[in-house]
C-alpha cells in the first residue's frame, strides 16, 4: 500500500529527521519528499509505502499521534487521495 504522510507546524530543527527515522524504524520507504518553509511553518509531503511493513495506515496514524503538540501529522492512502482529487 502507498501512502501521502503530510506535515505541517511550526519549524524546528530535525522535523525532517524525526519523521524519517520513526518511517525507518517501522519499515515504511519514502518514495517521494517535498518540503518548504512558509514563513514560521514547515510543510512537507510525503509519498511513503508500507509494503514491507507490518504496519497498515491506522496503526502508522496511532504512532505519529503524539509526534510533537506543534506539529499535525496526517496519513492518508494513495487511493482515497486519487478518489477525492480527480480532475
Amino acid at each position: 500500500m502507498k501512502a501521502f504522510l503530510t506535515v505541517i507546524g511550526r519549524d524546528r530543527v530535525g522535523i525532517i529527521a524525526d519523521v524519517s527515522n520513526k518511517l525507518a524504524k517501522n519499515n515504511v520507504n519514502i518514495l517521494d519528499i517535498t518540503q518548504t518553509i512558509l514563513h514560521d511553518y514547515f510543510t512537507m509531503v510525503m509519498f511513503i509505502s508500507l509494503e514491507n511493513s507490518d504496519m497498515d495506515i491506522a496503526s502508522l496514524q496511532a504512532e505519529f499521534a503524539d509526534f510533537d503538540k506543534n506539529i499535525e501529522i496526517r496519513i492518508q492512502s494513495e487511493e482515497i487521495f486519487n478518489s477525492m482529487h480527480r480532475l
